[in-house]
């Protein structure tokens, strides 16, 4: 009983990170619209600066995906992004909850990030950027909360599976030696 008990407390924080993930995302990407500045291509408003010659808040729409690449691939953007969520899905139902946090939470990550901006195609036809820096000359392409939460669970996956994984199954093997 202990078991399931740490199984669906564990199970209401990933469905809570992918829930507030969601709507962060979505959130975010409405005041977006409402009171940001546009970026057209190669022509900027005036963007809003947080930090000056650095960091910048600006709409941006990506009717592609990673640094507008695809556009109009029917298939990477909707097709790709469907399976990826069922592949999510299904790695977290399948771990162990209790052992596996960084591997549950990354996951968690991912699948707020994949159906956020999905939601974006589905409803918009492109996604919502708003996120702009700039080093020196360089101008970084511009993203939002989905994309964020998808780099930081895909870096809690990996630690998981590289890391802490090999260190999970060597104890599981000392464990074994024991009996």
């Amino acid at each position: 009983m202990k078991g399931w008990f740490a199984r669906e407390r564990f199970s209401f924080i990933t469905s809570s990170i992918i829930l507030v993930g969601i709507i962060a995302d979505q959130l975010t990407k409405l005041l977006t619209t409402l009171y940001l500045p546009k970026q057209f291509d190669s022509f900027y408003e005036d963007p809003l600066q947080v930090i000056p010659k650095f960091f910048f808040l600006v709409e941006h729409h990506n009717e592609g995906v990673a640094w507008s690449q695809f556009e109009g691939v029917f298939f990477v953007l909707y097709i790709v992004p469907i399976f990826a969520l069922a592949m999510f899905f299904y790695l977290l139902y399948k771990g162990n909850l209790k052992t596996m946090k960084t591997y549950s939470i990354g996951l968690s990550l991912m699948i707020a990030g994949t159906i956020g901006n999905l939601l974006d195609r589905i409803f918009l036809g492109y996604v919502i950027d708003f996120l702009s820096f700039t080093f020196g000359t360089y101008v970084y392409p511009t993203f939002n909360l989905a994309d964020s939460s998808l780099v930081i669970g895909v870096a809690l996956f990996c630690i998981d599976i590289l890391f802490l994984e090999p260190k999970r199954s060597q104890k599981l093997k000392g464990l074994k030696n024991e009996l």
